[in-house]
This record gives structure tokens, sequence and C-alpha cells, in this order.
């Protein structure tokens, strides 16, 4: 089966195609000739780069910026992850401390250090003491 040069399902005339070539063949060359003309010696001139200076250090000094608002946005993260451990390690230590107070508030260990003291713990209910008054 041989092959043939369509545009929407319609075949085209040898005509057309060598017109079609001689359009992208002339392209080809007005493009090649564009970028040597912008290239060239006479439009790289002192005049053009010094007049352009002004714009390329503008952009230099945004590039500076970038880098370090870069630079700044990652020694806040490195710092925000730091802060981060430290409160993981101070919750650790908090809870820890708070079970060890929970366990050192119990009564048998309060008990055990008033013995200590020469305290003794109360084995009978608390006595209800009452005054009468006596009215005068």
């Amino acid at each position: 089966m041989a092959k043939r040069n369509t545009i929407k399902q319609k075949e085209l005339s040898e005509e057309v195609q060598e017109e079609m070539s001689d359009a992208v063949e002339e392209k080809v060359e007005e493009t090649e000739n564009y970028l040597k003309n912008i290239f060239s010696q006479k439009r790289i001139s002192s005049y053009l780069v010094a007049k352009n200076l002004p714009f390329v250090a503008f952009l230099a000094f945004l590039g500076l910026l970038y880098i370090t608002n870069r630079h700044l946005a990652e020694n806040t993260v490195r710092k925000i992850d730091k802060l981060g451990r430290e409160v993981k390690e101070m919750s650790w230590d908090y809870k820890s401390l708070n079970a060890e107070l929970m366990k050192l508030t119990t009564q048998t260990e309060i008990a055990k250090r008033a013995d200590t003291l020469g305290l003794k713990e109360r084995t009978e209910p608390p006595i209800k003491l009452e005054i009468v008054k006596e009215v005068k």
C-alpha cells in the first residue's frame, strides 16, 4: 500500500505538495536569517549592552533576593524541626515526671515516708468533736 499525503482526508496534488515544501523552506531560511541578525556584531553593540545594563543589574538583584529568601526559608524550617523535637522531648519528660509524682502521692507511698518521720497512719476512723455552748 503506497503512502499518500493527505490533509483533512483529501489527497494533495504534486504541485500543492511542492508549494508547501517551498513555503516551509522559506520559513526555515527566514528563521535562520532572523537569528543571525539578532546575534550579529551590528545588533549586539556596546550601546545596546550599556543600554540594557540597568535591567541586567535589576535581574541580578532579583536573583540574589531569591537566593537569600530561599536560604532564610530553609533555616526557618530547620529551626521549626529542631523546636518540634525539643517539644517532644519535653513532653516525654513531663509525662514521666507526672507518672512518678502520681506514684509518690499514693496513700501507701505517703505512709512509708511518714513512718521514716515517726508518724503513723490512723487505723480507726476520725472522731467528730462537738462543742456545746451553754446559754446564759
